[in-house]
């Protein structure tokens, strides 16, 4: 398995190698060469199977020969283990053919954790392998960071800066980073917003003169393609439970930054039968005006009650133009690098295709809390306000098909405190593990949102 750039002037790399690089040097994305296809038979054996031994089946397929089996089950085998519940992924269910995959019972209490805590042991043990320290430097809108530090901060060759928009993140999600000790992860506050905090990120990959000699940057974000193929697994698990009563199910998904959604076009690409992939937004809605008028433009970033989804820039959309474009490389960087220009548009032709794969819906703050009240009264179920997106949007893009359509529950509701009050609703408690998360210490350093500030901050701490 090879992995090669969006942008196509870097040369194709291994597994290891795409992992320990994250962004490409030509500021593309890296993606698999081919994608792995599952036949029917094969999905059929793996129906029964726990959601560590399916993962080690799907994540084998990406990785090939970078590391023995054992090895890799291992890494795998210590990853979910540490899940709260036993299932890892469990599903329940909402109304007739509606159901809630949460993917909130890893140590932070979001869907990151599904890729992170395996993230940082695929590092340690290539890193280990090679005897070299790295840098992570990562932009968080607010789960991805807690997610990578607790990963990571273990991690004998490896130091962590993670940058997050100032007072633009929960408390909660705030403080899950700046009380995690360990003497190699530093949280940065960024006076500005995610996108401030990840065209930071993508300039000091593509210039990394600053670092000091034998040390080289990592993505933890969703640019690194490990993340991705993380999250396929539980598109997985989640529809081999109906693959024997329905020709195929459907997903909503609270997008940001398209990674996650986009493993889930990466699971209908290897066969799995997925009917429709739904993109819930909230009120920055870049996604959903691409998908509902071929309008791919900037607008001003807006705070919101779901502040994970406050995102313009969704980076992983590239990696889809790349499928939409045929490859053409040229196309790709011409249509992302002129977004600041222009109102970009595809042709008609193009324009159908993603849609006959993708629907989408914006959710406003207000239809959120409509939906977190109106699912705890009718089902005695809490939902965090990016879930609630989902829940929402899959109702309203509902295609008639009669097919399940599964939500991606991506985090814990306690994390969400003022958008279950604003519902009218009692915030849960932290799980025990956190239960003093409001009184630790907390550890963080405020900078101005250029690359100078962060580089600078860098250079010092190595």
């Amino acid at each position: 398995m090879r992995y090669i750039s969006t942008r196509g002037k870097s040369p194709a790399q291994s597994f290891e190698e795409a992992l320990l690089t994250g962004l490409a040097p030509d500021g593309g994305l890296y993606i698999p060469e081919t994608v792995p296809q599952v036949s029917r038979e094969q999905m059929q054996s793996w129906k029964n199977l726990g959601y560590a031994e399916l993962a080690f089946e799907i994540i084998s397929l990406y990785t090939a020969d970078s590391m023995p089996d054992d090895d890799l089950r291992e890494i795998i085998n210590e990853t979910y283990k540490m899940f709260s519940h036993p299932e890892v992924a469990p599903m329940q269910k909402l109304g007739e053919k509606e159901y809630v995959l949460e993917l909130f019972h890893g140590p932070t209490l979001a869907f990151k954790d599904f890729a992170l805590q395996l993230l940082g042991r695929l590092l340690d043990y290539f890193l280990a392998r090679r005897q070299k320290h790295v840098a992570i430097l990562g932009a968080t809108s607010g789960d991805t960071g807690s997610a990578a530090m607790e990963g990571c901060r273990h991690c004998e060759f490896v130091d962590m800066f993670i940058l997050y928009p100032h007072n633009r993140v929960s408390e909660v999600q705030r403080r899950q980073m700046t009380t995690i000790q360990g003497e190699n992860v530093n949280s940065l506050a960024i006076e500005g917003n995610f996108d401030d905090c990840q065209n930071i990120v993508k300039k000091a990959f593509a210039d990394q003169s600053f670092l000091p000699d034998g040390y080289q940057l990592v993505a933890v974000n969703s640019i690194n393609f490990s993340r991705i193929m993380a999250q396929i697994v539980y598109y997985f698990y989640a529809a081999l439970k109906f693959i024997d009563e329905d020709e195929a199910v459907s997903f909503s998904v609270p997008t940001g930054n398209f990674g996650d959604i986009y493993a889930g076009y990466l699971a209908k690409k290897m066969g799995l039968p997925i009917d429709r992939l739904i993109i819930a937004t909230n009120k920055n809605d870049i996604l959903h005006r691409f998908m509902s008028k071929n309008q791919y433009n900037l607008e001003q970033l807006e705070s919101s009650l779901s502040p994970s989804m406050d995102i313009m820039v969704s980076s992983n959309f590239e990696r889809f133009l790349f499928d939409l474009f045929k490859g053409d490389t040229q196309r790709v960087e011409s249509f992302v690098t002129g977004l600041d220009q222009n109102i970009q548009q595809v042709s008609e032709q193009e324009w159908q295709f993603a849609k006959s794969i993708f629907d989408s819906c914006r959710v406003d703050d207000d239809t959120t809390c409509a939906t977190i009240r109106e699912v705890y009264e009718k089902y005695n179920y809490l939902l965090d306000p990016h879930t609630a997106t989902g829940v929402k949007a899959a109702r309203v893009c509902d295609s008639g098909s009669g097919n399940p359509v599964i939500c991606l529950a991506t985090a814990h509701p306690a994390k969400f405190g003022e958008a279950i009050a604003q519902a009218g609703l009692e915030t849960p408690a932290l799980p025990e593990h956190l239960s003093d998360l409001l009184e630790r210490e907390e550890r963080f350093t405020v900078l101005e949102a250029s690359l100078g500030a962060v580089t600078d901050f860098v250079k010092k701490s190595l």
